[in-house]
């Protein structure tokens, strides 16, 4: 098993800035790699970003030159920069880490709020 335990979240005005963290602990030798998704409110959850154990990312065109996605093997902890938000931006963020080679399970951190106010 595998937690993530999020943290970061919080309101913010247009334009401003956020980091996100997520931590993982148990068993890490079964991921591989971690990202974030984000569901608005009344909406279906969406990718936002993901980033392999080699440091290869990847984000949603809505995100692209804004956010950036690092991990840090170190610590098992991958964090979202997140620059010039928009309201658009709003909702849950949630960590997610996939299975690695011959493992099955992914895995969700608890979400995270992120609200931006116009």
């Amino acid at each position: 098993q595998v937690q993530l335990v999020e943290s970061g979240g919080g309101l913010v005005q247009a334009g401003g800035s956020l980091r996100l963290s997520c931590a993982a602990s148990g068993s890490i030798f079964s991921i591989n790699a971690m990202g974030w998704y984000r569901q608005a409110s009344g909406k279906e959850r969406e990718f936002v970003a993901a980033i392999a154990s080699d440091g290869t990312s990847n984000y949603a065109d809505s995100v692209k030159g804004r956010f950036t996605i690092s991990r840090d093997n170190a610590k098992n902890t991958v964090y979202l920069q997140m620059n010039s938000l928009k309201p658009e931006d709003t909702g849950v963020y949630y960590c997610n880490a996939a299975p690695a080679p011959r493992y099955f399970e992914y895995y969700w951190g608890q979400g995270s709020q992120v609200t931006v106010s116009s």
